[in-house]
């Protein structure tokens, strides 16, 4: 951007300049967080006034801020300094809403001084938002620079959960086996996930070390059915049976070994096989990023090879497409070109061709791609690369476990990133929470089976 002052000579009484700007969620946010002004008047979800709704009312030193740029920025530009400023406040302004804010320059004094009127208006309908004056030191010295740089700012706030969670609770509940919940924190993902009405849960486990946990957590386990079953094994086992007989629509992991819960899962004649491989999907929404990213397969699978690739390609698709995504699948590499000695690079080939031939359906696949040529345009096009993946990816197959929890966890403990988790590839989705999720991490992993199974059931088919 190009900054250029008018000095105190330059200034004309008269003289106006104006800037617009969209006010955004994340302005309110990011202006709580600097300012420290916490009041629930002002962030987006909170209710304020007891009225039942949330307020969202942008501050009105964050409005009068707008006047701040116009003058540091425009007239009389850089190099003004405030003396004083009046405001009058006359409407209120919400995230959405799009400001004109205006200064005129009224007059100039010998010592200095410029007097402007002050204005701020919201665009869609004109409506007067604020009036004042300003008192402002002119600059003296001639400025006219292009090359100021001011870091960018991330809110870190999960914008793709809160869609997918408001998305997710108009649904009918699914009845959810949960395996084991015989700790604070597996017990108290499930039955928050109930009081937002996103599963209805079926607690499978030992009774007496789940009603302790539930002592623990304080929570009445009234209305909600427990089925005493000990060992995890055993439990796990009684959740296939459950989905078997139409009782259960999903199972979610409670306090056991990811291992246990998903071996009876896999026996032929009781578990819950499909004729695919289970793989696993971190669902992750990234700070700053445009669309969640997925992640596969970071969990289950550790060394997959092509016809396993091809699963998890294709059950990150269905999943994607059930979110109501656009699948564009990344197969990564370290390289964006094929090498014969590295060989998550020519099963990412393969996998390419393999979606052109159409034995991979629902989504485009594109690879190999290293990581940058994957997330970034900037990075795809200078590699040259063209097409609707590249840069572009919001489905990144990695080419084993290790570089998948890497991933997952950079982006996590890194990045400021919620992981949901699932593994697909089952007769119903199984959501797999870890110890040490967050609750914006185990909700949207239950607002993705959830939207996952309306999908499902709503297309009047099943995904195999």
């Amino acid at each position: 951007m190009r900054l250029v002052n008018r000095t105190f000579d330059e200034l004309q009484p008269g003289e106006t300049a104006e800037l617009r700007r969209l006010i955004t969620t994340d302005d309110l946010y990011g202006f709580a967080s600097v300012s420290g002004n916490y009041n629930p008047m002002h962030l987006p979800k909170e209710d304020g006034d007891g009225d039942g709704r949330p307020d969202g009312i942008a501050p009105g030193m964050f409005i009068a801020s707008q006047l701040s740029a116009v003058l540091g920025m425009m007239l009389p530009g850089p190099g003004t300094l405030y003396r004083r400023q009046n405001l009058e406040f006359h409407s209120r302004v919400r995230a959405g809403d799009e400001l004109v804010t205006r200064v005129k320059v009224l007059s100039k004094a010998p010592n200095g001084e410029v007097t402007l009127a002050t204005e701020v208006r919201r665009a869609a309908d004109d409506a007067l938002v604020l009036t004042g004056e300003a008192v402002v030191m002119a600059p003296t010295y001639k400025y006219d620079r292009s090359d100021i740089e001011v870091p960018g700012l991330i809110v870190q706030r999960h914008r793709h959960f809160e869609d997918l969670l408001d998305r997710a609770k108009p649904l009918a509940s699914i009845p959810t086996a949960v395996v084991c919940p015989e700790d604070g924190n597996s017990l108290g993902g499930a039955l928050l996930a109930a009081k937002e009405s996103l599963i209805t849960p079926i607690l499978i486990g030992h009774a007496p070390a789940i009603y302790a946990a539930a002592a623990g957590l304080d929570a009445d386990l009234a209305g909600i059915e427990l089925i005493d079953v000990a060992g995890g094994a055993a439990a796990a086992a009684m959740a296939c049976q459950l989905v078997h007989e139409g009782r259960a629509a999903a199972v979610m992991k409670g306090h056991l070994h990811t291992d246990d819960l998903l071996r009876p899962m896999l026996d032929k004649e009781k578990g819950l096989r499909i004729g695919r491989r289970f793989t696993h999907i971190f669902v992750m929404d990234v700070p700053g990023q445009p669309h969640p990213i997925m992640v596969t397969d970071a969990a289950i699978n550790i060394a997959p090879d092509l016809a396993t690739k091809v699963d998890i390609c294709q059950n990150a698709i269905d999943l994607a497409l059930s979110l109501g995504m656009e699948p564009k699948v990344g197969v990564l590499s370290a390289v964006e070109t094929v090498n014969p000695a590295i060989q998550s690079s020519i099963d990412a080939a393969l996998l390419s061709k393999m979606a052109d031939r159409g034995q991979i359906k629902g989504g485009m696949v594109e690879g190999p791609l290293a990581m940058d040529n994957a997330v970034d345009l900037g990075a795809a096009r200078t590699k040259g690369l063209k097409g609707g993946v590249a840069g572009q990816a919001n489905i990144l197959v990695v080419p084993g476990i290790d570089a998948g929890n890497m991933l997952a966890k950079q982006l996590a403990f890194i990045s400021h990133a919620e992981g949901a988790g699932l593994v697909m590839g089952a007769k119903v989705p199984v959501i797999l929470n870890s110890r040490s999720d967050s609750t914006m991490s185990r909700l949207a992993s239950c607002a993705v089976a959830a939207l996952h199974h309306a999908y499902v059931t709503g297309a009047g088919r099943v995904v195999a």
